[in-house]
């Protein structure tokens, strides 16, 4: 599991705590693992696997004793750096933002098995590590809301409030979440995450890389590792397609 993060900071502050590599000083140095909490309405529904339509390739790869796969792509993130440097957000949590929209849009991303059923949840939500000043980390966990302003200012709110209440809290038993880790100091072209032994781990795990370039072909790396018992490539590729397309809403 990554963990060099730092609380999140609007784009034009530095990020990164004085890091003596070289990464994106405008990109907070924020990673995400972790399990979020639980919250006041939790809706999910059993999908029927006899009569699913994914059931003979659900049952082959829980079989498997690591049925995970990745893959890495590039998003233009242009729009969204200009959008926070013009209006003093967080670029961090616009991409978080814009990442969780596009992976609740596309029901593979909601699947979890649970005690050897299948659910799907109505919402799922994202959540990150904070670094701390002396260089430990702690749980943040946020709750997903399609109104931006509103998921914005309740990220912040809950970055501060773990900087200032650094209480190690992390709620493992809780997986209607999507785990997240940045590394805003490399752009990479592979990775992989750290996982458990455990095939019916079907948490989607994202990792956003440093963006790079200027202008209008700012890039930015994201990776996705997602458990193939539940999805496959293409439902990868659509959340690839919506996440680009809500990064060019802002």
């Amino acid at each position: 599991m990554l963990l060099i993060l730092t609380a999140d900071l609007p784009v034009g502050r530095r990020g990164c705590r004085g890091a003596e590599i070289d990464c994106n000083l405008d990109f907070p140095c924020v990673s995400a693992s972790l399990r979020l909490n639980s919250y006041a309405m939790i809706s999910s529904r059993e999908i029927n696997i006899e009569t699913w339509k994914r059931k003979d390739t659900y049952l082959f790869f829980r079989n498997y004793d690591s049925p995970f796969f990745n893959i890495t792509a590039t998003v233009e993130v242009s729009y969204t750096y200009r959008f926070a440097k013009k209006n003093n957000y967080s670029f961090f949590l616009l991409c978080l933002y814009a990442s969780s929209k596009a992976a609740n849009s596309i029901e593979e991303f909601r699947y979890r098995i649970r005690d050897h059923k299948l659910i799907c949840y109505d919402e799922v939500h994202p959540g990150s590590t904070i670094l701390l000043d002396d260089e430990t980390f702690r749980y943040a966990y946020f709750k997903f809301d399609n109104d931006l302003h509103e998921f914005h200012r309740l990220g912040l709110e809950t970055i501060n409030h773990i900087k200032t209440n650094p209480v190690f809290e992390p709620h493992s038993e809780k997986d209607d979440a999507i785990y997240y880790t940045v590394i805003p100091w490399l752009s990479f072209s592979a990775f992989e995450h750290a996982k458990m032994h455990n095939a019916t781990d079907s948490v989607p795990r994202i990792a956003f890389g440093k963006y790079s370039g200027k202008d209008n072909a700012m890039m930015m790396p994201v990776a996705v590792q997602v458990n193939h018992a539940l999805m496959d490539g293409i439902h990868v590729a659509k959340y690839f397609e919506k996440f680009q397309e809500y990064l060019k809403q802002f």
